[in-house]
């Protein structure tokens, strides 16, 4: 109506110029408040487009970044695992010891028998009773064998028992498995020099496990009022639930074989 009377007033020249002034004072406020309501719209609407925008590209980076950081578990999984298999092979050529290279395929995990399953058997010259190391030591002992897989009973196992020794001062002992909680050294006098940190070894006794071989280091040694032995409790130097390969030793059982007129035949590696 305001535009009406304004295109009215414009029409019939100089007389309504009065009333024209007053249409254009009130109709100004009111197409200023149109045009800032239009504008105020067209921001919104843009900061809402922009806003999509930005939420799609964060999305888009998110799926980006996701599989970079994949790439990099696996790079670095490769590296972790390429760095084991050097060093274990290292060790086997500087040790120098017949032996043979058997991969875990399988773990028990329960208490009194804790075990792995390597792919390894009678097919490779395997035969009960032989040890199964690595590089940083003993791993356990080889209990039961087929055609090409063998079982190994761990040494820290609670049905597993060693003759062991504390390497500085030859104190012998016998060190049984404890699961979890690593061994204890049982059978060492109370005046015997032992303190927390002395590495274990096997005492080679009974020619199954060769002398000197690591087996944990001392972690904590205590002394009962009654009874002449101490409490010694030893981390094993292997993390049991690290292993992806052992070394079957071969050297040992390789003379009782002969002895029992066994054949082993060789392994190409």
């Amino acid at each position: 109506m305001l535009a009406a009377l304004f295109l009215f007033g414009s029409t019939v020249g100089s007389q309504f110029g009065i009333v024209q002034q007053m249409i254009l004072q009130g109709l100004g406020p009111v197409q200023a408040g149109v045009s800032k309501m239009v504008a105020s719209f067209h921001v919104v609407t843009d900061d809402y487009l922009a806003l999509w925008s930005i939420r799609d590209d964060n999305k888009r980076l998110r799926l980006v970044i996701a599989d970079y950081q994949q790439q990099l578990d696996q790079y670095r999984e490769s590296y972790a695992r390429n760095r084991y298999l050097e060093n274990e092979l290292n060790f086997k050529k500087e040790e120098n010891f017949p032996s043979l290279t058997a991969r875990v395929i399988g773990k028990d995990p329960s208490f009194w028998f804790q075990t792995l399953i390597v792919d390894r058997g009678k097919s490779g010259g395997v035969i009960e009773g032989m040890v199964a190391r690595t590089s940083l030591g003993v791993v356990g002992q080889v209990i039961q064998v087929s055609d090409n897989y063998a079982k190994i009973l761990l040494t820290n196992a609670p049905s597993s028992a060693i003759d062991a020794m504390i390497q500085k001062n030859r104190v012998r002992g016998i060190l049984k498995g404890a699961a979890d909680k690593g061994y204890v050294l049982y059978y060492i006098l109370k005046n015997a020099d032992v303190v927390v940190g002395d590495r274990v070894v096997t005492a080679g006794i009974g020619g199954i496990f060769p002398s000197g071989l690591p087996l944990g280091t001392v972690s904590a040694v205590r002394s009962q009022r009654r009874g002449m032995f101490q409490e010694i409790e030893v981390t094993p130097i292997v993390d049991f639930g690290q292993l992806e390969m052992v070394f079957i030793d071969l050297s040992e059982k390789q003379k009782i074989a002969e002895e029992m007129g066994i054949t082993i035949k060789p392994v190409v590696e």
